[in-house]
């Protein structure tokens, strides 16, 4: 969950969103053996298992790789090095502001010549008056940094402390930063992404943030959807916006490039990351405002291919976030009808038993899925709390609807952690489950953390790590026709007919039509560049190196 930048008044034009154009997926050819992953048992009573599923067919290197991770679960260095190299698919539910490292937003303060308010640790425009300090002093003055890094993270926050507080107040201490410089906060983001050996990033950013706020005024409150809409097309007021957010969008695709290097003979990591993006929707907003950045959202999805998705953020537990919160699901349904090729990604059931009363926890996801049709879910923590919440989880099996879930955020957030969290209730019933971090820079985590938490956790295998990795690129928003035939995460990940003959070792090269399907699919091509890094990982941890 992430909160919202402040708002500037007359802010200079600044970069929004990255290219898809400035990105290139490396499709390295490969492929791999019928494989289906094992159903962890529910925590939350019994459900139904997924039906069909194919037996495991292990190679002797996966096996042998499985055989490595068993023998060194006690061994903290090695588990590390284990989980970093781990190939981990996408990330798919990250944003950008919080994703950044606590230390780099430091330095570009100190570039950027800005103050630190020394009470609130709130970094704030130059010059620096009473009560600031420059942020460039935190370069040598090793106590004012490590000050600036709690107040901006969770960094030394008590273990077992109430850290919901805290965690969303960070943002607006950083908030003065999360509009400067976003390509150079991309390339850090997405290099981090890339050489934690994931394939794919989605990562929400709020375009034309300014304009969108404008416009929401000047089409005023109205409780139909079809007239608010109305309103704000009309005059071609929405496109404007639009195109503002497009030019935004190549404003960061430049300082992306030049900070990572890209088109150089030394590009970094990130250029061979493809990026999408999705537009968060401040819940926490007047309706007006969340219904223009819904439009906004979806008009962009609908006309350039660098955005995807919207999504609600916010704590969904704020007083504004909890009575709209039905409104904004019907918002939603009807804007899906104008905007059918927009994606729908929600935050839903970031609640707990004891933040919101109980009427509060009873529907959210329900409302998401049922109501909004959203084709992921967000958090999803709160789902045994909601009234049917057994059919909520068959519908979303049923649909494919995946669940994100950032087990740092929601320990940190809610306190929630281990068998009180519904992970291995959703893979009991056959609800796709990915891993992500959604806010690290602030959590202090990265994707191999929440890959090795999961391990241990709740004892997973080398195959359920590999098949949690693949659900991350299956359910991205990435186009294209996927690498897997069916429902992989009921009947295991076989690929598709084209492409069933062909090894990720190089044995058995891709035929011509399993060649086509990568070079038209961009999922595909992601998905088979993942099979070949599972295939040079396992040469490697196979033989115990």
């Amino acid at each position: 969950m992430n909160a919202a930048a402040p708002q500037r008044p007359r802010r200079p034009r600044t970069p929004v969103a990255a290219g898809l154009g400035i990105l290139t997926l490396l499709s390295s050819l490969a492929a791999l053996p019928a494989e289906a992953a094992p159903t962890a048992p529910a925590a939350h009573g019994p459900g139904p298992l997924p039906a069909a599923q194919v037996p495991p067919v292990a190679t002797a290197q996966e096996a042998a790789t499985a055989a490595y991770l068993h023998t060194i679960r006690r061994n903290p260095r090695l588990l590390r090095a284990f989980f970093r190299r781990l190939p981990k698919g996408g990330e798919l539910h990250n944003h950008l502001s919080g994703a950044v490292s606590t230390e780099y937003l430091i330095e570009l303060a100190a570039d950027d010549g800005l103050c630190i308010e020394t009470g609130t640790m709130t970094a704030v425009a130059p010059p620096c008056g009473p009560g600031t300090r420059p942020a460039a002093e935190a370069r040598t003055d090793r106590a004012f940094h490590d000050a600036i890094v709690r107040a901006w993270s969770m960094q030394d926050f008590p273990p077992g402390g109430d850290g919901h507080d805290h965690f969303f107040a960070t943002f607006g201490k950083f908030g003065e930063l999360t509009w400067r410089h976003l390509g150079k906060q991309l390339a850090h983001v997405a290099n981090d992404v890339a050489t934690q050996n994931q394939f794919y990033l989605e990562t929400m950013v709020s375009p034309a943030s300014e304009g969108a706020k404008a416009l929401a005024a000047q089409v005023g409150r109205h409780t139909d959807p079809a007239t608010l809409h109305r309103r704000l097309v009309a005059g071609g007021k929405l496109d404007r916006v639009v195109a503002r957010a497009r030019e935004e969008a190549d404003d960061t695709a430049a300082e992306f490039r030049a900070a990572a290097h890209c088109g150089t003979d030394r590009p970094a990591p990130a250029c061979r990351l493809p990026v999408r993006w999705i537009s968060q929707v401040s819940r926490g907003s007047s309706p007006e405002h969340v219904f223009t950045q819904m439009a906004l959202g979806m008009r962009l999805a609908e006309r350039d291919p660098r955005f995807v998705a919207v999504n609600l953020v916010q704590p969904e537990d704020g007083d504004t976030a909890l009575r709209d919160y039905s409104l904004h699901m019907r918002m939603l349904k009807y804007l899906r009808g104008v905007y059918p090729k927009a994606r729908v990604t929600l935050h839903a059931g970031e609640l707990w038993p004891g933040l919101v009363k109980p009427a509060d926890l009873r529907f959210h996801i329900k409302e998401a899925v049922g109501t909004a049709r959203a084709e992921r879910v967000g958090h999803g923590v709160g789902l045994v709390h909601e009234d049917g919440w057994q059919h909520t989880a068959r519908t979303m099996a049923a649909r494919e609807i995946a669940v994100e879930v950032p087990f740092s955020s929601n320990a940190q957030i809610l306190g929630v952690r281990g068998a009180d969290h519904p992970f291995a209730t959703y893979r009991s019933y056959g609800v796709p489950v990915v891993l992500a971090t959604d806010d690290p820079g602030v959590s202090r985590i990265d994707i191999s953390h929440e890959y090795q938490y999961a391990a241990e956790t709740y004892g997973l295998s080398y195959r359920e790590l590999k098949d949690l990795a693949r659900a991350s690129l299956e359910y991205a928003f990435l186009p294209g026709t996927s690498l897997w035939r069916g429902n992989p995460t009921r009947d295991g990940y076989r690929p598709v007919p084209a492409c069933r003959d062909a090894r990720p070792d190089g044995s058995r090269p891709p035929g011509a039509e399993c060649r086509r399907l990568l070079g038209a699919s961009p999922k595909a091509a992601a998905q088979w560049r993942q099979e070949t890094a599972f295939h040079r990982f396992e040469r490697t941890f196979g033989t115990g190196r």
